[in-house]
């Protein structure tokens, strides 16, 4: 046994373990959100825990983010109620649905959205602070220590045609870029206070099975040697997506590949993807990746227009930057410019160094320096001045708030062509379970023994185009829960 190879494509069988080295009720892979909710409420169900993390700290990739949660519902949560913010259940339902796109998960949505609010109240009790100040305006992430956002598409066609508009982004009380690394502190610490044991820099190998088929435990590898877990009561898979495997970025989501930048903690290869794989378990929407190219701030740059190669409007740019970005990144021939005028001109703060594709005192000189065909962006601009001017977008409905005419020289085109910006990705493809956390074979049977959530599972955000930001954080830190609740709930197999 000790010369075979131990890989995350093949499982190991029950009978070749030589011996059970760790013997515990839930076997965690991975302690970043999902895992540390996972464990905090296995313990508090009664579960001996114990959590495999590859690095040698807690967090994950989630430590990476900003701090945001999206939640609401139930009426608004006691931050949105603060602020005069109504949020209908039926409304975070609906708007949940759309951002959810063709795979939307109607079960997993609407328990969700029954219980964002109140899964809110339960972060807090866990530690994770939240300000409760109200921050208006247009935001990636708040530099600022304020917790509630509009941070999503919710202002944005065609979402607000559907769910009334309410700010659910929930951010940590932290100033600057960055609060999900308080945030993570806050729970990781919550998970080891109520009794979950830790092992770092302990790299999950293989799962183990019986001749039935059901998860047994794991092999990790600590300090260089394989360690046999028996995990009894079941197998936890929160080990993150695989935006940082290359080779299965190209196999899976090779769109994703557009973007330089990977959203990642450095951890994110696919390994708990693939090991689910290798015991049955089938996968959704492997292909779908968050995607964003920060055009904005300052949100003076949302009031410009987007154009491709042709002289067109594509997209309405008061969209959240994620969508925008997918938008960009599909225009012919990766060309795509952003057009402003010197009343709103400014260089976006992320990325300063932006290409100036072209600067003239008309439009007729900004068309002729982008090589357009000419009077394609002359007519585009001129249709687009004449309806702001009377507060219409009537082909792509940018909202009023950010609608105004593009009339005072000099005139400029920003570029985000490929090559010329730095887009960022994560991937949101991944293990098929129940909101329960099972993980379902291609028969849509659960897999005994074996969970998953976060982004190693095919969790809440599911279309790059309706993505916002909280959306991971709170799908991940919910969807660990059940798991944790679910597994826990299993008579521990001796």
């Amino acid at each position: 046994m000790m010369s075979k190879v131990l890989t995350s494509g093949h499982p190991v069988s029950v009978a070749d373990v030589p011996q059970w080295d760790i013997v515990t009720d839930v076997a965690i892979i991975g302690f970043g959100a999902a895992g540390s909710c996972a464990a905090i409420e296995a313990r508090n169900a009664g579960s001996s825990v114990d959590i495999f993390e590859v690095a040698s700290a807690p967090g994950g990739s989630a430590s990476w983010s900003g701090g945001e949660v999206y939640v609401g519902g139930s009426g608004g949560t006691t931050i949105q109620r603060k602020h005069g913010f109504e949020d209908s259940t039926e409304d975070l339902q609906r708007y949940l649905m759309m951002s959810g796109g063709p795979a939307a998960d109607q079960d997993r949505v609407t328990l969700y959205a029954n219980n964002a609010s109140a899964h809110f109240d339960w972060l807090g009790a866990q530690g994770v602070p939240f300000k409760g100040t109200y921050l208006p305006g247009k935001w990636i992430e708040p530099t600022t220590d304020d917790t509630l956002i509009w941070s999503g598409n919710e202002k944005a066609w065609p979402f607000s045609a559907q769910a009334k508009p309410a700010p659910r982004g929930h951010t940590v009380e932290f100033t600057g870029w960055g609060g999900g690394k308080l945030f993570m502190e806050k729970l990781c610490d919550q998970a080891l206070q109520v009794g979950a044991t830790a092992h770092y820099d302990a790299r999950a190998l293989c799962l183990i099975t019986d001749h039935d088929g059901a998860v047994q435990g794991v092999v990790v590898r600590i300090a260089g040697q394989p360690v046999y877990v028996q995990a009894r009561q079941g197998v936890i898979l929160c080990a993150g997506g695989f935006i940082g495997n290359r080779d299965m970025v190209k196999r899976y989501a090779p769109e994703a590949l557009k973007c330089e930048q990977l959203v990642t903690g450095g951890n994110d290869d696919g390994s708990g993807i693939r090991m689910g794989i290798s015991v049955g378990a089938t996968t959704l929407n492997m292909h779908e990746f968050f995607a964003t190219l920060p055009f904005f701030p300052p949100a003076s740059l949302v009031k410009g227009i987007f154009v491709n190669e042709r002289g067109q409007r594509f997209i309405n740019e008061d969209s959240y930057h994620g969508r925008v970005a997918h938008y960009v990144l599909r225009q012919p021939n990766g060309r795509a410019w952003l057009l402003v005028d010197n009343d709103i001109f400014a260089r976006p703060v992320i990325q300063p160094n932006i290409t100036i594709a072209a600067v003239g005192e008309t439009w007729e000189e900004i068309e002729e320096e982008l090589q357009l065909e000419p009077g394609s962006l002359v007519a585009t601009v001129n249709e687009f001045n004449r309806h702001a001017a009377e507060g219409q977008d009537p082909y792509l409905h940018k909202s009023d708030e950010w609608l105004r005419p593009l009339l005072s020289p000099p005139f400029a085109a920003l570029s985000y062509c490929s090559g010329d910006f730095d887009g960022h990705a994560f991937t949101l493809g991944g293990l098929a379970t129940l909101p329960t956390g099972e993980v379902l074979n291609a028969d849509g049977q659960a897999i005994q023994g074996l969970y998953a959530a976060g982004r190693t599972a095919c969790g809440l955000p599911r279309w790059g185009e309706g993505y916002s930001s909280g959306m991971s954080l709170g799908d991940s830190t919910f969807f660990g829960r059940q798991a944790g609740l679910s597994v826990a709930a299993n008579i521990a197999r001796d």
